[in-house]
């Protein structure tokens, strides 16, 4: 379809419009290979840096995309308001953006790594769409996905991300016995760790970051660090625990 032109799409039984439904969730963005962004900041933002990434806009009217800066070859799409609002689940009312998951390749935990590379197994879009956007915030570039984590372009997952997945490459890490024998430092986030702010954070590390609330196994052969508190609460969300490892990283690595 040509750049400048409007294709109307208002059934729910229209094969595209199934498609687009599909990836509201995981199943159907794995399936499918792609993504919905949504967001009145974000999908601007998106556009003026990574138009390449986005293959449609979706709009309730032609109208509302107007003021957009959209590819010459994008595909464009005026989608009846009953499949818009289902499409739309974080409830912007601001167009939407298709485009197409990147390709990840399996982690070579044999090789060691080269800055820091944040390992993650949260299940919760949500929260990595969170720890993503930190992530981004202190110079990751690398994230390994370990079995069980959420998917980084799921709707809940890019709206906390921010446009952070866009920055980053991801990559499949398995389960946590691929670790074993894994070349380079390997740093655990753990509640009865070192103290923190006394460990030499090296260049480059792998960070491990179990699930909410399980953490990671102990058994892993990692440096195990944990994060001084009041003791007021039991312990910190494991996102917010992460921020604040990737910013003394961060502050660390522009010692050295």
């Amino acid at each position: 379809m040509g750049g400048g032109e409007w294709r109307a799409i208002e059934s729910l039984q229209n094969a595209q419009a199934k498609r687009w439904l599909s990836l509201t969730e995981t199943r159907g963005i794995k399936k499918h290979g792609a993504f919905l962004l949504s967001g009145r900041k974000t999908v601007p933002e998106a556009l003026k840096r990574h138009g390449v990434r986005f293959t449609a806009v979706l709009a309730a009217k032609a109208e509302d995309a107007e003021a957009l800066p959209l590819p010459a070859g994008i595909a464009r799409y005026a989608v009846g308001r009953a499949l818009f609002e289902m499409l739309d689940t974080n409830g912007t009312g601001f167009p939407l953006l298709a485009g197409e998951v990147p390709e990840m390749a399996a982690a070579d935990f044999s090789k060691p790594p080269k800055g820091l590379e944040l390992l993650c197994a949260l299940g919760d879009p949500a929260n990595l769409g969170a720890l993503l956007r930190s992530a981004a915030a202190f110079g990751v570039s690398r994230v390994v996905l370990m079995e069980g984590a959420a998917h980084p372009f799921h709707p809940k997952a890019l709206r906390g991300g921010a446009n952070a997945q866009f920055e980053m490459s991801f990559l499949r890490g398995g389960g946590w016995s691929a670790l074993e024998g894994a070349k380079g430092p390997l740093v655990a986030l753990d509640g009865a760790g070192a103290d923190m702010t006394a460990y030499d954070w090296p260049r480059d590390l792998r960070l491990v970051l179990g699930e909410e609330g399980l953490g990671v196994p102990p058994a892993l052969a990692a440096t195990r660090l944990a994060i001084a508190t009041t003791g007021r609460v039991e312990s910190l969300n494991a996102t917010v625990a992460a921020s604040l490892a990737l910013q003394a990283w961060y502050e660390a690595r522009g010692k050295k």
